[in-house]
This record gives C-alpha cells, structure tokens and sequence, in this order.
C-alpha cells in the first residue's frame, strides 16, 4: 500500500532485515589484537569498551553503542592503535547507518577507509568499501552502492576471501534489486550462494536465502519467496540464529500479507514478535509490531492497527530510530485518518513531518542524499492534503503540498543565494511555504499559478488492500493571489475501466504524435489530430488536467499560465493538449512550468541578481554539432560514436548571424572550451545531442568535442559545480527537460542550470526533429529580439512552426522553466 507506509514499511522489513551485508558487521566488530608497544591496561579498557558496544547494538541499544564506541575509539587514539581507531570509526558508521543518519555513517565510514588503506588493512579495506556500498544503497544511490560493491569484489579476490567475495556478490544483488533489476539482481545471489555452500558458511547460506526469497517476492512470485523463506529458516532453526529466525518468519508475514492471507501474516509477526522480545532486539520487536499494525489496517481493525503502532512508536523512540519513528507517525496518522479522527491524524501527520525533516536536516548540505531520502518520505506530505482537505482546509492542504516537493531543490537554492549576498555570514534558513508567500509569488510572477496534487488511497480488492491512484488536487492561485481549489477530479477510471494510470496515459499520448525518448533525431510518425478522445490522448489529458480549471484560466492569451506538475505530469506537453474542438492548450495561454511555486521566487531572485539585459552577440555562446563523442549505449556495451546533427549546425549558425556572433561548432565546441566561456554568457544555445539518464539524473548530459581529457559529455552533475550568470539557456538538444523523476522533481539538466544560476531554461521533453527545430528556434530569438518576455516568443514560435509542420512532435517538446522576463 503506497499511499501508508505499512506494506512498504513491510517490504523494507523483508529487504532489509535480510540484506544488511552478508557477515558485513562480523569483520567490524572483531576486537583488535594487542599490540605488543600498547599499555596493557589502556588497551583491555578500549577492547572492553568495544565489545560492550557490540553487545548493546546487538540488542538494539544504538545510542549506548554509539557511547561506548566513542569511548573506545578516544582510547585507541590516545594509545596509538591504528587498527582499533579503524574497527571503532567503521562501528559507529555501522550504528549511524541503523539510526538514519546515513551522513555520519558514510563520514565515519570514509575515515576507517583512510585508515585502513594507510596501514594496508586489505580485509578491512574491503569491509569498509562494502559498508560504504550499503550506505549508499539506503540513500538511493544505487550507482555508487555498486561502484563500491565492485571495489570491494576486486579486494576480496586479489587476496583469495572467499568469504567477502561471496558477501559483495550478494550485496551487489542488493543493490540491482532496489534498482528494479530484479535478474540481475538474482544472479548475484545464485553467485554468492554459491560461494558459499562452497565454503559452508550457514550463516551467510542462510541470509542468501533470505535475499534471494526478497527478489522473487519484488517479481510477485510469491511461492518461491515463500520457498526460498522457508528454507531460510530451516537453516536459522538449525544453527539456532533467532534473530536469522525471526527475521525468516516476518518475511514469511510480510508475503501472506500481500498475498491477503492476513490471518497467516498474523501468525507469522506473532511468531517473529515473541523471538524478538526474547532476545531483546528492540529494532526486532518494533517492525514486527508496525508489520501487525499493517495486518489489522488491512483487515480495517483499526483500533487494533493503531495499538500495535504506538507500541511500535515507543521502541523507536526509546532506541533514538528516527526512520522508524517517522514511519511509525505516517501509520498512524493514516488509521486515525480512515477511523474518522480527523484532528488526530492531522496532529499525529503533521509531527511525523517535523521528524522526516529533522532527518532531511542531518544530511547538510548534500542535496543528492536529500533528494533520495525525500522518496520515501513524500506519502506523508500528501496522507496529510488528503486529511485537511477533509477538513475544507484548502488553503492548508495547498502549504504542505508545496511543502512536500522540491524541497532539496529549495534548500539548495537557497543555500547558493545566500552565499552570493553580499554580507550574509550565516545560511538563510529556508522559508516554509505559507500561503501568504505562495500568493505573493502569484502576484509577483503576474501569473496565474495551477499546481497538480496526485491522490492515492487504498481499495479492497478480490480480498486484498491495493493500492492505487485515486484523485487529482488542484490549486489555482490569480494574480491577484486569491486562491481556488478543485477536487473532483476522478481518476479511479482510469485503472478500473481504461485498463492504465496517469504515467501510462502520459506515455501513450507522447506516442500517439510519435515522441519518443532518444539520443537521436529524425522521426516522422502519422498523427491525427482530429482522432476520437479514446485515440487522442492529448485530448483525455485536457479533460482530466485542464477542464475542470479551464474558466479560472486567463482569457487573455497573452496572459501567462505556470504549471506546476508532479511526478509523470513533468513528462506532459501542456502546450499541444487538446480542448473537445481540438484547439491546442498554446493557442489559448502563454504557458510555463515549474518545479514548485516556492522555486519560482528563487529564480525570480536570481533575475534580479543578474538584471535584465538586449540579447545581442558579444554575450553569447552559441553552439552547434559538434565532433561527437563516443557512447556506450548501456553499461557494459561497446562505445559508439553519435551520428552528426547538421541540421542543428545550420541552426546554430542562423542564430548567430540574427545575433552578430560566431558559433563554436564542429571541433571548436569542446567541453573545456565551452565550460570557460559559460559563467561569463549572458544567453546560451547548445543545439546538439541531449542524453537523459532517468536512474540517477545527474548523468544526463549534453554531448560535446571530447578535448582529450574528457568523454565529450557536459554532464548536469558537472553543471551543478559551476557558477553561471546566464539569463537564458537553451538547450536545443533531446530530452533535455527529462532525467529521474523524483518527488523533488526532475533531476537532471534543468534542475542543474537553475541551481547553478541561470533563472530561465528552455528545455525539451523528447527527441526533436531537426528542421522543425531549427525553424522554431530562429523563430523564437526573432521574437525575444522584438520582446524580452521569453514565453511570449515561445509561444509565438511554437504557432509559427505548428503552420508548417502540425504534428506536435515538431513544435511542442519545448518547456519554459522559470522565469519568463
């Protein structure tokens, strides 16, 4: 059930439990051999200490762990014990890592790595680089998790540790699995199983198990979970692991429980509750409580769901879990929800965020972790809309809907805005979004504001709790700042009877004109705009995204209109959907998009900051085909060379003689040399191949003339480092507005620009074909000569090109993102 986070709450039980790194810990809380030069008695009090944290971290006591291994690790350094200092830094990463604070956990981490290399540690080395990898993997940054689980795979085979080996084969299945990969993920497994029944290690067979049992589980192959689960724990009986045990057991709940068998899953947490109480695993007894609450949720016992949550919600204040607790507040605050308590759900909700964001808060200023801790974290913000709305409090359901997006988008702006003002000595706290800040945003875009809220809930079906999209919310704010909701907009349809959902409908009108998602441009598909609403759905799309506003909307076409999507609504292009009579959105609003209201103040600032000035030549960069480079097409697979774009050449060169400048194409547009020309352009154009990269985000890029030392690839996590001052960027390439979609938005190219400085982005949502593009474009500089309003001259181009090629491919992929003067 997504929209609660008990199934979830459930699934992360199942994977985590039986995927912390396969005899990971064990290496980690070795006591430290004595060393011959080292005060006996000095180091028996650190070794004490050391393993007195074990054994309370064994019984889920972090925060006395946490002491005793602080205590232990001053000991070693007083005396000089290299080995101890490393083994005490890698346990208090282990312990911040349980407690969700995955910064400390990867800082203490990386000083044991540096220790361990230092003293040619190999086995510890290894260790580290593979807890380092888990780190990684709870953050969701699955490509450094396997980058290294890979590095510590090589350690374990130079030096023959059939043992790591085996424990970074399963580990890197870990991290395949919670990227979706569930094949690769499987073989992983098979192969680190296989290491060990080799050298029979019933532990390490046993949590394979486990993990193979959680792959198939993610497949729904819900019988082999159970058998692979099964045999776990025959093992965990066998060699009388209880925790192995209970663990085994609470999978086994967790699997009944999403098969519907509700009465089974009961059993299974009843059995995993009392072994964890026995052995006093507090962080045991607490997911097993939370996983009955799950069960009696489903079962619409709610009186009972919410008993067992609030038990579970004292342990994991007791043993300082915050993730837990969090979850634990979102649990409840839900089954108060269903049960009708309005007013304390609101109150339980609205806690649950303040610890959500005290956990964002521990990440600093990392927005790559922010960003991924904020995915799981997002249900809360919209359990939340749901209930206030229930309560008619629009207006407050609107706050914690802004407040529930872009917010490491927001904190990351407003961090580098601080930093830029003149005599700012200390970080600016980022403001919350009151509806007072959200309506003068409105006034001070001139604009009229529509933000998009997706509604999921939870629906009995043939027996079993599913969850699925529910409602559409929206919000109008005029620029007047008064402010409309609308609510009624069903999407239960669109799963019970049209056989889909939103992405799926979002998809398939992007196919329907022939968009699609390439490195490459040249496509040609039949479109009919005139195609019933059940063929056409860019027409659907209107009904469900702009029919219920569409008499709060500016008359006005020259008034704008700033969309705020959410989730696959970023992938719409809002300017060719398509009212009953088939009038495209573009031909009746001036139309933009925006991550969030709150980031359209900060690039507003950031305009003021740089100012307004004519777009003339010598404040250009302007570029265009390139020598291009060489590209894997997926990981693994043999480089190949795009194919040339002289089309976007001829762009790049009628654009420069409209603006008095020379273009940099061919081999003259190299990465070095546009990277140094692009903090001092005031307007950039880079018509060339764009490469979305929709796992991480931040590998999208925009290709170039390799220069040597670089792969030809101007990738957004490159762009993030630099500091522009750019009023506009173009980037007349494919899919340059896509990337990983996120509850913080899109991360990719656009995302990365804004951050950097540039307060207005031009970007494309598939792969534009060249001609249409080319006219487009000049078209759209012509007009920004005449005109400083960009969204105006976009507008304008777009009906200009839809003249002489009517197919939407051909002249809505571009989206204004920001500021429009």
């Amino acid at each position: 059930m997504r929209d609660r986070k008990l199934s979830l709450t459930a699934l992360i039980t199942l994977i985590l439990t039986i995927s912390q790194p396969i005899a990971n810990l064990p290496p980690l809380f070795q006591v430290s051999q004595v060393l011959a030069q080292t005060p006996a008695d000095r180091k028996a009090e650190a070794d004490r200490l050391f393993q007195q944290g074990i054994e309370q971290f064994q019984i889920s006591q972090f925060g006395a762990a946490l002491q005793s291994w602080q205590q232990a690790l001053i000991i070693y350094r007083e005396i000089k014990d290299r080995l101890g200092e490393g083994q005490s830094l890698g346990n208090l990463g282990v312990a911040y890592k349980n407690l969700g604070d995955y910064a400390k956990a990867i800082e203490y981490q990386q000083q044991r790595l540096a220790i361990t290399r230092e003293i040619k540690d190999r086995q510890g080395e290894g260790t580290t680089l593979g807890n380092l990898g888990i780190a990684y993997k709870n953050l969701g940054d699955y490509a450094k998790a396997i980058e290294y689980q890979q590095q510590r795979l090589a350690i374990t085979k130079e030096i023959k540790d059939r043992l790591g080996e085996g424990q970074s084969l399963a580990n890197l299945g870990i991290a395949y699995s919670a990227l979706g990969d569930y094949a690769k993920a499987i073989e992983y497994e098979q192969q680190g199983l296989t290491i060990i029944r080799e050298i029979k290690n019933r532990l390490g067979e046993e949590q394979s198990l486990g993990n193979l049992g959680a792959d198939y589980f993610a497949l729904g192959d819900y019988s082999k979970a159970i058998e692979y689960q099964q045999q776990r724990l025959v093992i965990a009986r066998e060699i009388e692991d209880r925790q192995g045990e209970g663990a085994a057991l609470g999978n086994l709940g967790t699997v009944y429980f999403a098969l519907g068998d509700y009465a089974k899953a009961i059993e299974y947490e009843q059995q995993s509750l009392a072994i964890a109480r026995k052995i006093k695993a507090r962080l045991g007894e607490g997911q097993s409580l939370s996983n009955l609450g799950n069960a009696y949720y489903a079962l619409g016992d709610y009186a009972k769901a919410i008993e067992y949550e609030q038990q579970s919600l004292v342990i994991a204040r007791e043993i300082k879990d915050l993730d837990g607790e969090g979850t634990n507040l979102n649990n409840l605050g839900l089954t108060f929800y269903k049960s009708g308590n309005l007013k304390e759900a609101e109150k339980i909700l609205r806690a649950g965020i303040e610890v959500l964001e005290s956990l964002r808060g521990r990440l600093g200023k990392n927005d790559s972790y922010k960003v991924s801790i904020f995915e799981e974290q997002a249900r809360t913000y919209l359990i939340l809309q749901e209930v206030l709305i229930a309560q008619n409090k629009t207006k407050e359901a609107l706050e914690i809907s802004e407040r529930g997006r872009s917010r490491a988008f927001v904190e990351l702006l407003t961090s580098r805005s601080s930093s830029k003002s003149a005599g700012q000595t200390s970080e600016r706290p980022v403001d919350k979004p009151k509806i007072s800040l959200l309506q003068q945003i409105a006034k001070q875009q001139n604009s009229t504001l529509v933000e998009y809220s997706i509604i999921y809930d939870d629906f009995n079906i043939q027996g079993k709790q599913e969850t699925h999209e529910s409602e559409l919310y929206i919000w109008v704010i005029k620029p007047t700042g008064e402010v409309t909701f609308f609510r009624n907009v069903d999407l239960k349809p669109l799963w019970q009877k049209e056989n889909t959902t939103f992405a799926k409908l979002v998809t398939t009108s992007r196919n329907s004109i022939g968009a699609r998602g390439t490195a490459f441009r040249g496509i040609n598909v039949s479109y009919n705009p005139n195609a019933p609403k059940a063929k056409n759905n860019l027409k659907r799309l209107h009904e469900l995204l702009i029919n219920p506003i569409a008499d709060l909307l500016p008359k006005n076409s020259n008034d704008r209109v700033i969309f705020i999507p959410q989730s696959s609504l970023f992938l719409v292009p809002f300017a060719a959907l398509q009212d009953a009579d088939g009038k495209y959105l573009i031909e009746k609003h001036t139309i933009l998009t925006s991550p969030s209201i709150q980031v359209l103040d900060l690039t507003h600032k950031q305009k003021q900051r740089i100012g307004t000035k004519p777009i003339e030549g010598k404040d250009t960069l302007i570029v265009g085909n390139p020598t291009m480079p060489f590209i894997a097409p997926k990981i693994g697979e043999t480089p190949q060379q795009l194919i040339p774009l002289p089309g976007a050449e001829l762009e790049a060169i009628a654009i420069s003689k409209l603006l008095k400048t020379q273009p940099l194409v061919g081999n003259k547009a190299t990465v070095s040399t546009v990277v140094q020309r692009l903090p001092q352009a005031r307007f950039v154009h880079l018509a060339t191949h764009g490469l979305f990269d929709d796992i991480q985000g931040l590998n999208s890029g925009i290709a170039l003339t390799p220069s040597g030392k670089d792969d030809g690839l101007l990738t957004a996590s490159e762009i993030l480092d630099l500091k522009l001052n750019a009023e506009l960027v173009v980037l007349s390439a494919c899919d340059t507005g896509r990337g990983r979609l996120t509850g913080d938005g899109v991360i990719g190219l656009s995302r990365s620009l804004i951050s950097a400085g540039v307060p207005s982005v031009l970007v494309s949502l598939w792969s534009v074909p060249d001609a249409p593009t080319a006219l487009l474009m000049t078209e759209f500089y012509q007009n920004l000569q005449k005109n400083p309003d960009k969204a105006q001259a976009l507008r304008q181009a777009m009906l200009t090109t839809m003249k002489k090629s009517p197919n939407p491919v051909n002249w809505a992929a571009f989206t204004l993102i920001g500021e429009a003067e």
